[in-house]
């Protein structure tokens, strides 16, 4: 067999040879695929069909001693290196052209201690394993709205979702992590070890290493939750969206409310003559006792004349997957995103104009409530920028046809565009595609110097770069 080109972190070409790659996979437990391996395609594709990426090399990590292993063998042969938990990422960052991926999706256990309500899981479990796990015991912890997302990129991107009003972000329930430096080192971090460490992973993303052990604190949370969907007429949607803003500004923490504005999809609630025309849905979860939810969340029923309302009592696992039928993978998907410290009427109008100009029947626009417990940690305590965010803004454009690309990209950044004068600044970079890297340093406010200092610390030559990427100090004076 030939020698096997690899892309190296200037993205050049090193060519690796068959005695080097027999050795590295002979001290790994799990497999190590190239382009030959019958599996190879399906291990390299991921959430967003946009993204088609053939890396050189693929380990299937068993364990922390190969994801070390991988580590070391990146660095000491300068490779581009990529990170893969479950592959949901929007800029595609869990895949390289030509370089090595380290793919956590093998590494899947969720134990939870029920005594201490404490819950250890690796990164290549989902939203769905945690929540199947942790509801077992009446337990849940606060992570994102779609459950086949992976629970180690949105946790390292801050988190948030259902829950998170009431119990904080997914970062803010973070007791320890133990996580594979860029030396190739195992180390665990909390509050009192590697403190600078645990601060930027806890909103930093992939930036300072790979995380193998994530270990949470737990909130009680029965069974079931009050939660679903009120559907309005897009006619009404200004008046909607009003009130929304007004009810939302005295809601309780157990209440989260999100509006998502598209086309209707053919969901059996709704009348047939709705099917694919403009809708605004209120998407709402109070997570605490029914009746209280039930008063809570009447102030939102009872606006306007809705063409449907399944709200009741339901499953909090249930509805963890109420969205995974309209996110469902291989689709092409491009998103932009807002913080917005309120919703205003001039916001609204802008946001209804898009929703006017809707490219086609996948896409959408999420308004996410947040605020609660989320909003009453300091900016500084963690990497986590958002803190005096009320409102998320996702421009979500889905479709299937590689023609309509441009159409839909353009649609999505002309909102954005449009938005930019009414947001606060920050951005989740969960939500940012791949094209925002010159955004990275706004999106992290006054949080962002920290972050180089404490990344020029833990991995001066950014070995970790497929990321909304945090540059070295350093590199940064080099660049200007």
């Amino acid at each position: 067999m030939d020698n096997l080109n690899l892309t190296t972190l200037q993205k050049g070409q090193t060519a690796m040879t068959d005695v080097a790659l027999d050795a590295f996979a002979a001290g790994l437990r799990g497999r190590l695929l190239t382009g030959t391996d019958a599996d190879y395609d399906e291990a390299r594709a991921i959430w967003n069909g946009m993204i088609d990426r053939r890396p050189g090399l693929i380990v299937r990590c068993a364990g922390a001693a190969d994801v070390m292993r991988s580590v070391r063998f990146a660095r000491e042969n300068n490779l581009l290196l990529a990170v893969r938990g479950g592959g949901h990422n929007i800029a595609g960052n869990a895949v390289c052209e030509g370089g090595l991926v380290i793919d956590l999706s093998p590494m899947k256990s969720v134990r939870v201690d029920p005594g201490t309500r404490r819950l250890r899981v690796e990164p290549g479990a989902t939203l769905a394993d945690v929540d199947n796990e942790t509801q077992a015991f009446g337990l849940a912890l606060p992570t994102g709205i779609n459950s086949t997302t992976g629970i180690a990129g949105l946790t390292l991107g801050g988190g948030f979702g259902w829950l998170t009003r009431k119990f904080g972000l997914t970062i803010d329930n973070i007791i320890s992590m133990e996580v594979v430096t860029a030396e190739g080192k195992l180390v665990r971090v909390s509050e009192n070890e590697e403190p600078d460490l645990f601060w930027a992973l806890r909103g930093g993303g992939g930036n300072f290493g790979v995380v193998t052990s994530f270990e949470f604190r737990l909130h009680d949370l029965p069974g079931e939750v009050l939660a679903g969907l009120v559907v309005h007429p897009f006619a009404d949607a200004e008046m909607v969206l009003r009130q929304y803003r007004q009810v939302l500004e005295t809601a309780p923490d157990e209440l989260t409310c999100w509006a998502v504005m598209r086309k209707a999809p053919p969901l059996p609630f709704l009348p047939a003559e709705w099917h694919g025309r403009e809708i605004l849905a209120l998407a709402m979860c109070h997570c605490g006792d029914i009746e209280a939810g039930k008063v809570a969340a009447a102030a939102l029923r009872d606006i306007g004349n809705p063409i449907a309302d399944v709200v009741g009592p339901t499953p909090f696992a249930g509805w963890q997957q109420a969205f995974d039928p309209l996110l469902t993978p291989g689709a092409r998907n491009y998103w932009k995103s807002q913080d917005f410290a309120e919703l205003s009427d001039a916001t609204i109008a802008v946001l209804l104009d898009a929703v006017r100009k809707l490219p086609g029947p996948e896409c959408e626009i999420f308004i996410g409530h947040v605020g609660g417990a989320a909003g009453r940690i300091a900016v500084e305590d963690t990497a986590f920028p958002q803190r005096n965010s009320h409102f998320v803004m996702n421009v979500h454009a889905r479709w299937r046809e590689k023609s309509m690309d441009s159409t839909c990209i353009g649609w999505a950044r002309e909102l954005f565009e449009a938005t930019k004068k009414h947001a606060i600044g920050t951005a989740y970079i969960n939500f940012m595609p791949e094209d925002e890297s010159d955004r990275v340093e706004a999106a992290y406010g006054g949080n962002y110097k920290r972050l180089t200092e404490i990344k020029r610390r833990y991995d001066p030559q950014n070995l970790f770069r497929m990321n909304q990427n945090v540059q070295p100090q350093a590199e940064m004076r080099a660049a200007g």
